[in-house]
């Protein structure tokens, strides 16, 4: 495995320069620097490539129903990733089946890499559920709300691969990704956990969604130092890469995993992204954020640099882009359909899917509830 640390400047001379494959206006980045990374990407075909663009388009299109449908009251919430998309699907693709992913509350794209059905992630925001989804079935744990907490959790687990291992199980080649912004790299929860992968050695990468904002609060008011440049003081490499960049997201993923599932311990992938859209829908980034700002970001589009490649080299055709719309407007109608099909539930649901297994303190509330609840409905008319 290359040592990444031996690459410091990897496009230019400027050593915090981020990785980057695709320029903005869709051309190939070829230096001796990053060939490393390029090699990583070699087995990739342009067929490839197509379903990275195909992938980002829908979950865009998922974002875009996902807000509409929160504006017309049929969610309670929704935290879109505009901006963000080849972050996560280039991250996502990078990912072996085995692999379990720690999401926070926007990774809808990875999510849809993982092979699950991005309209059950809208439970959650609709309040039917905690989040509905099978977590093991498609290694895709259960959305975090408690911001950076996750962080933890991931590394427990990737800890527990270690002692699965040691307890006598076949080693499965498994790594662990665990999904947060630059807000929560404030949290302490996150340097905790990055304490506690280092010094365990633990097959886990952090990978960094830098957007920018945490919520309102801009880099520059959340710390001094590149956030890659985090990871060494707890004696892990990290990688600064550019998170509009497809290729570079798969590629410096695909470095940081190698490592781990290799025994090399962790790894910290920081992408450099933007939010183009709100926080959540409850946001107005109007108020903190420049008109000039925003058509900076916009200039550099992830899914406008992809589609720009693949004319270049002649993998997109009109006839292409046709089949794609007429898609694309089939799974929109399909989203608002399903969320406009979730009931709500009966109050006693709450109590199902606590623990695994029965538990007895669980039962006797349930039951308790459901007594008391019930009693108001033998109250005769007019009756307090």
């Amino acid at each position: 495995m290359t040592d990444l640390l031996s690459f410091p400047a990897l496009n230019g001379t400027d050593e915090h320069e981020p990785l980057q494959l695709i320029t903005p206006t869709g051309e190939r980045v070829i230096t001796e620097n990053n060939a490393p990374f390029r090699a990583l990407t070699d087995h990739l075909t342009l067929e490839d490539l197509r379903t990275f663009y195909r992938d980002m388009m829908l979950i865009r299109r998922f974002d875009i129903e996902g807000t509409s449908l929160q504006r017309q009251g049929e969610l309670a919430l929704f935290a879109p990733l505009l901006g963000q998309e080849a972050a996560q699907i280039g991250s996502g693709h990078a990912l072996r089946p085995t692999d379990m992913v720690f999401p926070s509350y926007r990774e809808h794209g990875v999510a849809h890499t993982r092979g699950m059905d991005m309209t059950q992630l809208l439970q959650l925001f609709r309040g039917v559920d905690h989040g509905g989804w099978d977590s093991f079935e498609h290694n895709f744990h259960l959305y975090t709300l408690v911001i950076g907490s996750h962080a933890l959790h991931a590394t427990g687990y990737a800890m527990g691969l270690q002692r699965d291992i040691k307890a006598g199980r076949a080693a499965h080649d498994e790594a662990v990704m665990v999904y947060f912004g630059d807000g929560a790299t404030s949290q302490g929860d996150v340097s905790e956990a990055l304490g506690f992968a280092a010094v365990n050695n633990a097959p886990v990468v952090f990978f960094v969604q830098n957007n920018q904002w945490a919520i309102s609060v801009p880099n520059e008011k959340q710390f001094k130092a590149p956030l890659y440049k985090r990871g060494e003081g707890f004696g892990l490499p990290g990688i600064r890469v550019d998170g509009n960049d497809v290729l570079a997201t798969y590629a410096a993923t695909q470095w940081a995993l190698a490592r781990a599932r290799n025994g090399e311990g962790p790894a910290l992938v920081e992408a450099m992204t933007y939010r183009m859209g709100a926080h959540t829908t409850s946001d107005d980034p109007t108020k903190y954020r420049t008109r000039e700002e925003e058509e900076y970001w916009r200039g550099r589009d992830p899914i406008a640099r992809v589609k720009a490649l693949l004319e270049a080299e002649g993998a997109w055709s009109e006839s292409d882009e046709t089949a794609l719309a007429a898609e694309l407007e089939g799974f929109g109608e399909y989203v608002r359909g399903y969320v406009k099909s979730l009931q709500k539930p009966a109050t006693s649901h709450m109590f199902e899917h606590v623990y695994a297994t029965p538990n007895r303190n669980v039962t006797r509330e349930s039951e308790w509830f459901n007594a008391y609840e019930s009693s108001f409905l033998d109250q005769p008319a007019g009756g307090h």
